[in-house]
Order: C-alpha cells, then structure tokens, then sequence
C-alpha cells in the first residue's frame, strides 16, 4: 500500500495514512501503529520510482529524486537508479531502526524528569518551532495552528463540562474528530483540486528486470553518499519541521559540495542521488524517537501516529517504555521485517508500480472518494463526520488557494488538546503563581528557546539585508 501510495503524484503517505486510520481501528495500538508506519516507509520508497522514471515526485520527499533520478533514466540507467535507490533506503531505514532501537529507550527515561510545567514549555517551543519550519510565511502558519488549536477546543471540556463553540448543535458536543478533519483537507481537498487543476497522467517506459543491475562504479559512487544520508536524515528526524523534505535537500547540498565532480550533479550523478533517498528515508524513522518519547509529532505523518495511538487509549511518552514496551518492540521487529519485505518486493515490481502513475483520474478518484467517505463514517457511523470532512475539503481548497499551509492545522488540531491540559494541570500545580516557572530549570531552558527563537526571527532578517562593510 505505501509503495503503491509513493508511486502515485499528489495523494502521499499523510494523506493516505489518514484514509487508513479508521480501518486501524478493529486492532490493537501495536497492529495499528505497525499498518500505519507501513505506509509511510513505503511511501518513501514508491516516490522515487515515478520521480526516476517520468520526472514527477511521488510525494515531496522524493522532489530532489527527479533531479539526477530522471537523467539517469534519460541515458537508459533507470533500472540501475531505482536498484541503487532500492538498496540505499533498504540501508538507510535500517540504520534509522537501530538508532531508534538504541537511543528511543535511553530518551524515554531522560524524559521522565518532565512534569506538566516542563509538557506546556516544550509545547511552546514545539508551536513555535512547527511553525518557522513549515515553510512560506510564519504568520500564515501561526493562524493555520490557531485554526487547528480552536477546532480542537470544540465540544465539552472534560475538566468541567462547559460547552464550547457548540451552537447548539448535539452532534458538536462530542467535539471535532480529528478523522474526518484530516481526510477532508488532504484525501477531498486534493479530489477537488484534480478535478479542477484538470490533471493529466504520463507516459511511462518498461523497465526490464535485467536492466535492474547497475555497474561496479556506480555501486563504488553509491556506497558513502548513501552513509552520509543516513546519518544526516536520522538527526534531521529528531527535529521539528518536514525533516524528510529538509534532509533530502540538505542532503544533495553536501554532496554536491564535497564531490570531485560537482559539475555532473544535474545531469544523473549518482552522489545526488542516493545520498538524498537515504536521508528522506532514514529522517522518516527519526521522527518516531521524539513522537515515541515526548508524545510530539514534528512532522506531519507524525500527527496521525499520534492521533491513532490516543484512540486506542495509549499516550506515547515516557512511560510509553515501562506500561507498553510491548508496542515499542514489536514496532521495532516490524520495521525491520517491513524493510526487508520492501527490498525484495518492490524492486521486480517497479515496472508494475510505475503505470499506476498513469492511471486516469476518472477510475482513480471514485475509488478514493468511495474509500474517505467509508473510512470517515466508519468511525463513530455518523453522517454529520462525513459532512465535516467535505467541509474540511472545501476548506483546504480556499486555503491552498490563499497558499496557507495545512499541516499546521493538523498539528494544532493534535497537539491543542494536550498543551490546554497541560497548562491546566500546571495552573493547579502552582495554583496559579505562574512565577513557580522559574523553580522548574528545564521548562526555563524551553522557555528561553523560545525566546531565543523569536529574537532570531525578529532580527536575523534585518541583519542580511545589513550591508557589509568592506
């Protein structure tokens, strides 16, 4: 599913992690989280098959794929860019899982010295960060996650049952699903925007299996660039922002610095890309320590693990490694058996997968309207959710078209509910001396990084617009 999810241009793993959410539902959290993370390492993956072979991304990831990817398969090396794409995520994912494997445990213990105090810092920072690293104007994504923070606060708050923005509506007293929220913005807003962009598929050339096998100098070009962008990816994980879309580019950045011959980079050098494919697919599983360990999401896809987790009652954390380690672990084995399945699979299938890139979008988009509106209804067997996820779409189409980003929203729409409790909690915990902040050194620590982030914000613009004095 993730592969096929990565081949096709515009749905991506987010959108469709979301439509896969509620069939997760009838299982248990570890099941569910496994299906889940399915999809997006395969997405990850199947990206890179269309970007090589008809020079359109998958999913953003995988943009920096097109750039050496596609004048590989111009000089009829394509075969041997998807193998040696294939071989370096398979690499790269597995050195993201031992990291995980090795640093998860050891973060979660470090976090049991957070309390409330210490949760609503980090939340700020969490916010303020999110939002300078979305891309485009910081602005538009401080609205987006207050649009997103208010449609969480919607229905009955379970501290003392006041009813909030309900307008007498029954159906909004048990709040807003995240669900149909999410499914709408991406699922329906990008039905809405196919049909009007008039979307056209391409044209897409056999792939021989004979033709998979790439030469010895290729695999020698390969072997550190695909090192590099493991490393490089794992630790642009653990930080806020689109840090597959971040490593990737970053990733190509340094290679073309560092090369002999940074003069093929454009034209189908190898180092451009594996070097990135490692990195988007390495950052993927980075971004599991701090949702697995903090509870945060610093990444889109991140949000809807989050947001399956909590529904089936288990909140990632700290303690996520005492009451269920068996969770952690059997996400652990998974990832690894996943990432060997995706080696052996997907690459005799390239060919196969590729022409769904061309599938016409009057078959494709019945199946996936008939898929989101099953999907949503499935959750609480409710019309008004469907209701809400054609809103949501019309929504995120005005918002695409004002270019405001969406992922805000959904981070806000997650993280809203627990930065309020946190805050609420702390409040009792002071008793609302809001100066007892300054006896908690590590929520001061959040607190200063967000002060020092706004002053960045404030004065590093002005200070390269500066003129320099010779």
């Amino acid at each position: 599913m993730g592969t096929i999810v990565g081949v096709l241009p515009g749905v991506g793993p987010t959108a469709t992690m979301t439509l896969m959410l509620p069939f997760t539902f009838m299982y248990g959290p570890s099941i569910g989280l496994i299906t889940l993370t399915g999809v997006l390492c395969g997405a990850m993956y199947g990206g890179s098959t269309t970007s090589i072979l008809v020079n359109i991304p998958g999913e953003a990831a995988s943009v920096v794929t097109c750039i050496d990817g596609y004048q590989m398969a111009k000089k009829g090396r394509g075969g041997a860019a998807l193998a040696l794409v294939a071989v370096g995520s398979f690499l790269a994912a597995t050195l993201g899982i031992f990291g995980l494997q090795l640093f998860g445990p050891m973060l979660g213990r470090a976090a049991l010295a957070f309390g409330p105090p210490e949760y609503f810092s980090f939340m700020i920072l969490a916010f303020l960060l999110l939002s300078a690293l979305t891309g485009g104007s910081m602005i538009k994504s401080f609205v987006m996650m207050a649009i997103g923070f208010w449609l969480s606060s919607i229905g009955v708050c379970p501290l003392d049952n006041a009813s909030r923005f309900t307008f007498g509506l029954n159906d909004l007293m048990l709040g807003v699903e995240f669900v149909p929220v999410a499914v709408g913005l991406f699922g329906i807003t990008e039905l809405f925007s196919i049909v009007i962009e008039k979307y056209v598929p391409p044209k897409v050339s056999k792939i021989r299996l004979r033709e998979l096998y790439p030469q010895k100098a290729e695999i020698r070009r390969a072997v550190f660039p695909s090192i590099r962008g493991s490393i490089l990816g794992f630790f642009v994980g653990l930080l806020p922002g689109p840090s597959a879309v971040v490593s990737s580019f970053l990733s190509y950045s340094i290679e073309k610095r560092i090369s002999k011959h940074p003069e093929e980079f454009g034209k189908g050098a190898v180092e451009g890309l594996v070097g990135p494919e490692s990195a988007n697919n390495s950052a993927a599983i980075g971004t599991f320590i701090p949702l697995l360990t903090l509870g945060i999401p610093f990444a889109p896809s991140s949000a809807v693990l989050l947001a399956g987790l909590l529904t089936h009652n288990v909140e990632p954390g700290p303690l996520l490694f005492q009451n269920s380690p068996e969770i952690f672990w059997s996400l652990i084995a998974a990832l690894y058996v996943g990432n060997i399945m995706l080696l052996l699979l997907n690459l005799p299938l390239v060919g196969v997968f590729a022409r769904l890139a061309a599938i016409k979008p009057k078959y494709l988009m019945p199946f996936i309207a008939i898929v989101c509106i099953l999907g949503v209804y499935s959750v609480r067997n409710s019309f008004f959710d469907v209701w809400v996820m054609f809103t949501a779409g019309i929504m995120g189409l005005v918002f695409r078209g004002l270019k405001y980003p969406i992922p805000p929203l959904i981070i806000g729409l997650i993280l809203g509910p627990m930065t309020e409790n946190s805050l609420r909690k702390t409040l009792l915990m002071f008793r609302g001396n809001l100066s007892l902040f300054l006896s908690r050194p590590i929520a001061m620590t959040f607190f200063a990084l967000v002060f020092g982030v706004i002053l960045f914000k404030i004065l590093y613009p002005r200070v390269v617009k500066k003129p320099v004095s010779v």
